[in-house]
């Protein structure tokens, strides 16, 4: 068995070069790719108590929607040659990536350098320099 790189993906231009790069690497190494979109969401959002009966109705839709329009292209990037994992979630973008990355005995990281605004940056911080910090493997951050 080769190696398992794990693709932090977000339907962006950066998210899609990652999944190539990361189809590249595990096939030059005998190896699997795990996709994994995590869709931002908090238990702890302040919201009334309507919006609490509809949020699991609107946590299924972003999902189907997620699965159509970010997994399935980027599952079409990686093609059959080499074995794929697609995983979508809500929840904490770089704590799902690492817990994922302990789960699936990744041995490296791969996420796209997103065009966030520096304002966003500065109040929500950065996945991947976050994620540079805290992980317990490689993280490459593809332009």
């Amino acid at each position: 068995m080769g190696i398992v790189v794990l693709v932090g993906i977000d339907g962006s231009d950066a998210g899609r070069r990652a999944v190539t790069f990361a189809r590249d690497r595990a096939k030059a190494l005998n190896g699997e790719v795990v996709l994994a979109h995590i869709i931002p969401w908090s238990p702890y959002s302040f919201t009334t108590p309507e919006e609490n009966e509809e949020r699991p109705k609107r946590r299924a839709a972003e999902l189907a929607a997620a699965e159509e329009q970010i997994m399935k292209p980027a599952m079409e990037i990686v093609g059959d040659e080499v074995k794929c994992t697609p995983i979508c979630k809500h929840g904490d973008r770089v704590e799902l990536l690492i817990q994922l990355a302990r789960e699936h005995d990744v041995s490296h990281i791969l996420v796209g350098r997103t065009g966030e605004s520096r304002l966003r940056n500065a109040f929500f911080g950065n996945v991947p320099a976050h994620l540079i910090q805290v992980a317990d493997v490689p993280v490459t951050v593809v332009p």
